[in-house]
């Protein structure tokens, strides 16, 4: 099973050699903790997506990116210089810069958005082995759910979290811990398994590196409640 590296803590771990690095937590109470708002975009919802062997139409909900005459743009649809690029979907995956994620059954017209949180979602995989095997019908997020650096934003400069819920989007659990940034996970398919990493910030720099405690963490993704266990493998 392959394993889904955080492309964030890497890019953290290299930014703090840098002076000017921006820490991913803020620990100054006196700071405000909101600040003028992004409204570069407006939302819009991506064409719906049906992951094989699932009943569940799920639309990805973002920002429609609007540009300057001179700033860059990305995706597929673009006109006088806006993006409607939401999302990439890889046949058990979807990647992106996300607010929500609304679910629809394939045989109804009501939509269920995923959280009322405010929330960046930028994976949402599909356990295909799992429910192959098991029946059980399960999603994996890493997302950013607060604004753990007080910029008054929530987006991939925060700490990213692991959460799981069913393909219908209900039962939306965080798994990780509060301010320990998700490193990576995998399945091991034998025993249900999922596992992941996680890094505490004990030295309280607002910034991830070699001097703090990583910790592991399994959950039994067949279980009916979601328990994290930690373990120690060395």
């Amino acid at each position: 099973m392959r394993i889904i590296l955080s492309l964030s803590l890497f890019l953290s771990i290299i930014s703090c050699k840098q002076e000017q690095a921006t820490p991913k937590v803020s620990y100054d109470t006196s700071k405000a903790e909101t600040t003028a708002k992004d409204t570069s975009g407006f939302k819009v919802a991506d064409l719906p997506i049906l992951m094989e062997g699932s009943n569940y139409l799920i639309h990805p909900i973002g920002d429609v990116r609007v540009y300057d005459i001179d700033g860059k743009t990305y995706g597929s649809s673009k006109a006088n210089q806006i993006s409607y690029a939401i999302s990439n979907y890889n046949r058990f995956e979807i990647t992106g810069f996300l607010d929500n994620l609304n679910f629809q059954h394939i045989d109804s017209t009501n939509i269920k958005p995923l959280t009322d949180q405010k929330v960046q979602i930028q994976t949402a995989t599909f356990l295909n082995t799992i429910a192959a095997k098991s029946k059980q019908q399960i999603m994996v997020y890493t997302l950013v759910d607060a604004d753990t650096n007080k910029d008054g934003k929530t987006n991939q400069n925060d700490i990213r979290a692991l959460y799981l819920s069913t393909t219908s989007g209900r039962k939306f659990t965080k798994i990780s811990t509060d301010f320990q940034e998700v490193i990576d996970w995998n399945i091991i398919e034998k025993t249900s398994r999922l596992y992941f990493r996680s890094i505490e910030d004990v030295n309280k720099n607002g910034a991830f590196d070699k001097n703090d405690k990583v910790h592991y963490h399994y959950v039994n993704l067949l279980a009916n409640e979601w328990k994290v266990e930690m373990y120690t493998p060395n």
